[in-house]
């Protein structure tokens, strides 16, 4: 039977603003994608999220983004090249740093927002990005948009990756997101959201609004904690995974292009 692995962002509220219901999620998904106190987060909320992970035994990831606080890291900026491999290397220091003060480790790294976006649309940005991960950590594995320019940049660059796909969120026949701005960009119904990633995981594909399947490697789905539906959409998903007969396991990550 397919195995999959369901991830979520999370440490993304800041002193007194909670973002998120991280607590509850801990307990649904298998690997953490933990805020890095650029885009979302800080160091308090960044210690106690990495804690309720290592005790969770919940797999723990990096998720940097732009600097933009006030714009929630959705709102693209110009930063490319060595600045950005700065930028993404910075943000996973900070992630190990918290993750082995709570007696944990960072294994994975996943790109937020607006970022995430441009890189799945750039390979060369995609491949700035992921090389600052790298040069702090050769062996961290890259969680990438499938069938986007993030697969094809980990595919260049030889390193351990995982596709990703997500629960919440219509697809563009070209594999992107499609806009938050457009309507019925963000799936709010647990059951579609449900049926969906069951057709995609058994398929091996993902399936977008016009109906298209975009063969894709699946390896980990991305459960959103934010919005009103959120944990009941990631309840749901992980029940239909379950009765469909597929395993629910952190990734081990793989290497070269997907077979």
């Amino acid at each position: 039977m397919p195995s999959v692995d369901l991830n979520a962002d999370m440490g993304e509220s800041f002193g007194p603003w909670v973002m998120g219901q991280d607590a509850a999620l801990l307990e649904v998904i298998t690997s953490a994608n933990i805020a890095c106190g650029v885009h979302a987060g800080d160091w308090d909320v960044m210690a106690q999220t990495m804690r309720v992970a290592v005790a969770q035994g919940t797999g723990i990831g990096a998720h940097p983004g732009f600097p933009d606080l006030q714009g929630f890291g959705r709102r693209r900026m110009q930063i490319a090249g060595e600045s950005l491999s700065n930028l993404v290397a910075w943000q996973l220091g900070a992630a190990q740093a918290m993750a082995r003060a709570a007696g944990g480790s960072v294994r994975h790294l996943k790109l937020h927002g607006a970022l995430a976006n441009m890189c799945a649309e750039d390979e060369a940005l995609a491949r700035a990005a992921y090389e600052g991960a790298l040069r702090v950590d050769p062996d961290i594995i890259i969680m990438v948009l499938a069938a986007t320019a993030q697969q094809r940049a980990v595919e260049g660059l030889g390193c351990a990756w995982a596709g990703e796909i997500f629960a919440d969120r219509a697809y563009n026949d070209d594999a992107t997101l499609v806009d938050r701005a457009l309507p019925g960009a963000v799936i709010h119904d647990p059951e579609l959201a449900a049926r969906r990633m069951v057709e995609m995981v058994q398929a091996g594909a993902i399936v977008t609004e016009s109906g298209a399947r975009i063969p894709a490697p699946v390896d980990t789905i991305c459960l959103h904690g934010d919005g009103a539906t959120a944990l009941q959409i990631a309840r749901a998903v992980r029940a239909a995974l379950e009765a469909a007969g597929v395993t629910l396991a952190p990734f081990a990550g793989r290497r070269g292009a997907a077979g």
